[in-house]
């Protein structure tokens, strides 16, 4: 396998990133009470001076009362958004591409004692047949789509090069997405994927329309929950059409589409992983991801499961292959800002393990 497509570049609109990789988006609830530090700042700066191509930063949440279930998450309003200026222009001097992720957590439980309310979700669903909130109003839903459209003028404003919108994972846009935890029978729900792919519709030509249409936006999908690993949006390539070709009708620019596990084929009687098959039927720009450069995968993390270094040669075949456009590098970029120039220089000897213990410090 050869390096050379994974250091070719990749543009779309205002992202123009001096390669395939990007930095995945990774909870670091590294800010007190929602403002970045300068140690922050630092962090994302270190990736780009190792040439990662696109910086997605972790999770930040819109101005809701439970927008996040963690303090330590960092927001995306108010006082934080001066600390945000810090980090673009930490990351644009040494010539890095950054975008922020822009979050909702919706009703997922609260960590370390912190359960702000009121919940925001769909129908007061945390999981199946599990009440923990009231359904959100109109008012609800009106003021949501809102807030992320002022977080997302908010990101052109501080210079960012684009945004990613947080659809994936069970969080709020998901949950919107999710039969099990959609129950509406008004607009915002419905019985298949793109009645209930409403309210992500909406949250996306807010944000365009607050954004123009040369800053590019991006959003995160995918099919499992951390509520249910096995749950799917899109059982067929034709519902998958009707779900993600709605989202880029309302003005999504690329497809960031999560896997647990990147080589795994998304539909029988294809190998082509879900950002594939995603760029089959909708045609335009895809970001894959999922325990890429090291063993196991990452939830296995959060059980004490130690990782090694692992062969890149499927993501390489995957991209001569144009099956996607971008990778996505999780953990293997957290505990290491230099594995984009280790494995460009063939320094794999260099290479890191990952534990548990890496999710604790900004390396």
């Amino acid at each position: 396998m050869s390096l050379a497509t994974l250091f070719e570049p990749f543009e779309i609109k205002s992202i123009k990133s001096k390669n395939r990789v990007a930095m995945a988006p990774m909870t670091r609830s590294f800010s007190p009470k929602g403002i970045p530090t300068d140690d922050v700042a630092a962090y994302y700066k270190r990736r780009a001076e190792h040439n990662v191509g696109l910086i997605i930063t972790e999770g930040t949440v819109i101005e809701r009362p439970a927008s996040k279930n963690d303090e330590g998450i960092p927001n995306f309003y108010g006082d934080a958004l001066p600390k945000w200026k810090k980090v673009v222009d930490e990351v644009h001097s040494v010539g890095g591409v950054i975008i922020p992720q822009i979050w909702h957590v919706g009703n997922v439980k609260g960590r370390s004692g912190y359960d702000p309310l009121p919940k925001d979700s769909p129908s007061g669903l945390h999981a199946k047949d599990k009440i923990s909130a009231e359904p959100m109003s109109e008012a609800d839903i009106a003021d949501t789509i809102a807030a992320f459209a002022a977080s997302a003028k908010s990101a052109k404003d501080l210079d960012f090069d684009g945004l990613e919108l947080h659809g994936a994972h069970g969080y709020l846009i998901d949950q919107f997405f999710w039969k099990d935890l959609n129950l509406r029978s008004d607009k915002w729900g419905g019985p298949t994927i793109g009645e209930r792919s409403m309210f992500a519709r909406e949250v996306i030509k807010a944000c365009r329309a607050a954004v123009g249409e040369d800053f590019a936006i991006v959003i995160r999908i995918s099919q499992w929950k951390q509520q249910d690993y096995t749950a799917r949006n899109a059982n067929t390539p034709k519902e998958m059409t009707e779900w993600l070709g709605g989202l880029v009708d309302a003005g999504a620019d690329v497809l960031h589409c999560s896997q647990r596990r990147f080589w795994e084929p998304e539909f029988e009687g294809s190998d082509l992983n879900f950002a594939g098959w995603a760029k089959k039927l909708i045609g335009v720009p895809t970001i894959s991801v999922g325990s890429v450069g090291l063993s196991g995968e990452f939830v296995a993390t959060f059980m004490g499961e130690g990782s090694q270094p692992s062969s890149i040669d499927g993501v390489l075949k995957r991209l001569e292959d144009k099956e996607f456009d971008m990778i996505a590098v999780g953990r293997a970029l957290l505990n290491d800002p230099e594995w984009v120039d280790k494995i460009k220089d063939g320094r794999l000897d260099e290479l890191k393990s990952f534990e548990r213990r890496d999710l604790m410090t900004l390396y």
